[in-house]
């Protein structure tokens, strides 16, 4: 019995991708740690993902698991640019990185300050890491495994 079968890896790869948001949302809700904004681009690929398995499900041919191959590469590309904002070592965006005109001239008093608007999440901050990898790193690795598994499924014939 053949368990790797292009609808077993497409389910694999989209359910890494749910499994991915799940952990997340709850590291979001449950652990009170908001994301900055590389976090939600992070997130926006995997929830192509999730609908592009849900399609190739149900349409055969290898062109949606290629889909789902970039959809899960984009996501891993940008959790290589998170994981190199949050240790310095290249640039992030000015609107959620230390001292960027783009947080709209606000001081760090301003920030702190009960009278400015909450929210803002610092992309150069690592909120939580494991095995000093940082949640950016984790997904980076993690998606790059679900690209591999999207390939596997388009190369799939069964």
């Amino acid at each position: 019995m053949n368990l790797l079968t292009r609808p077993n890896l497409v389910f694999l790869a989209a359910g890494g991708s749910a499994a991915l948001m799940l952990g997340a949302l709850f590291f979001q809700y449950v652990m009170k740690l908001p994301p900055c904004e590389l976090c939600y681009w992070q997130r926006y690929p995997h929830i192509a993902a999730i609908a592009i398995g849900m399609l190739a499900l149900m349409i055969p041919g290898r062109g949606l698991p290629l889909l789902g191959a970039l959809a899960a590469l984009t996501t891993s590309g940008i959790g290589v640019y998170h994981t190199g904002v949050e240790r310095a070592w290249w640039k992030g965006p000015e609107s959620c990185t230390g001292g960027g005109d783009a947080l709209g001239g606000l001081s760090g008093s301003d920030l702190l300050s009960m009278d400015t608007p909450t929210g803002i999440v610092m992309c150069d901050e690592v909120p939580w890491e494991m095995f000093t990898l940082s949640m950016a790193s984790w997904n980076a690795i993690a998606s790059f495994g679900l690209v591999l598994i999207w390939l596997l499924a388009a190369r799939s014939r069964v």
